[in-house]
Order: structure tokens, then sequence, then C-alpha cells
């Protein structure tokens, strides 16, 4: 998280993910025929932009498993479960950010945020391909950015392996999972 010392550099600023106007979403494959897809309902975190130099950005979220959502409360169930997330042990997943690459000057500037993914107590380092959104006032005289992210990731680094096998062949659910997120931050 930024520190108050960062606040107060040139060119700095800090950002809070609004919850309500930002989303993490997912989707994997079922049966290796059919998408699902699912969202996270509790996103929080910090961005701290640098305007002078957009490389030296970095942003921290912490994502309540607990709030998955795929539609399916019986799914659901099984995805908190030791199975799959392990809500009881890791209430969180976590991302920070270590770098990124590219600039954010203009809406619609596509660049990459590189970091560490911690899911059920193991980190593995992703790539988010994210796309710069735009900012404005918001009707109250708050200052917002938004921006988009893509990645995805292989579910079994990250020691999540419970699987059926299909007798025509395939799993149960991909090993792949797709990842987009939409974050709204407003200036703090």
């Amino acid at each position: 998280m930024a520190t108050e010392q960062a606040v107060q550099t040139v060119g700095q600023s800090v950002w809070a993910i609004d919850s309500s106007h930002s989303v993490v979403e997912f989707s994997a494959k079922h049966m290796m025929i059919t998408t699902v897809r699912g969202r996270f309902g509790a996103v929080e975190g910090k961005i701290l932009l640098n305007e002078s130099d957009p490389q030296e950005s970095t942003v921290e979220v912490e994502i309540d498993t607990a709030g998955i959502d795929t539609r399916a409360e019986q799914r659901d169930a099984h995805l908190r479960s030791a199975d799959f997330l392990d809500v009881e042990n890791f209430p969180k997943i976590v991302f920070r950010s270590r770098r990124v690459e590219g600039e954010w000057k203009s809406e619609g500037d596509r660049f990459k945020v590189i970091g560490d993914l911690t899911i059920r107590g193991t980190t593995r380092e992703v790539t988010l391909d994210a796309t710069y959104e735009g900012a404005g006032k918001d009707p109250w005289g708050g200052d917002r950015v938004s921006f988009s992210a893509d990645t995805k990731i292989d579910r079994r680094d990250f020691g999540l392996v419970w699987n059926v096998g299909l007798e025509t062949g395939g799993v149960l659910v991909s090993h792949e999972i797709r990842i987009h997120l939409e974050a709204q931050a407003v200036k703090q």
C-alpha cells in the first residue's frame, strides 16, 4: 500500500479502488464445451499513480474469496470448499504489482502490469494486459480514474487441482482460467 511519504512526492497520487464500481470476473470451460462465468463481489485496494513516470505506478488489490458468485449456489459452495479456493483458510486473493511496462497517458492506451498473484497461499507472477479507460470528476467533485485488464492462468499452478475425467476425454473443469478486471478508483 502507498505510504504517506509517497503521497507527498510530486507527480504521484493515491487512489482507492471503488468496490461498487469495480469487478473481477473469471471464466472456465465446463465439460470442455461450455464457458461458465463468475465474479467476485468484494474488491479493495490502492493504486499509486505516478503521472510523471507511469512505469513507476503500483497497484495492490485484495479480493474476498467468499464473495464468489457463478449464479449457482451449489457450484459456489464447491468453489469455496477445500477442493478449490478453501476460503476458510485462504480468505483473500491478493495481487501486488512489481512493474508497469508502457504508459497510460491517454484514454485507450494499452500497457502491461506485471505482479504477484497469490491464491490459496501460492504466489505466481502474472502479466495483466491493461487499458487506461479514462478519468473524470464525479458529481460530488471527486476525481476518478478507470482501468481494465485481462490475463489467464493455469489454476493448477495455484494448487487448484480438483477435477473429474470425462468418458469422452477431457476434464469437467478446464485448467485455464480467464480473468477480466474493471477497476474504478477515487483519488485520496
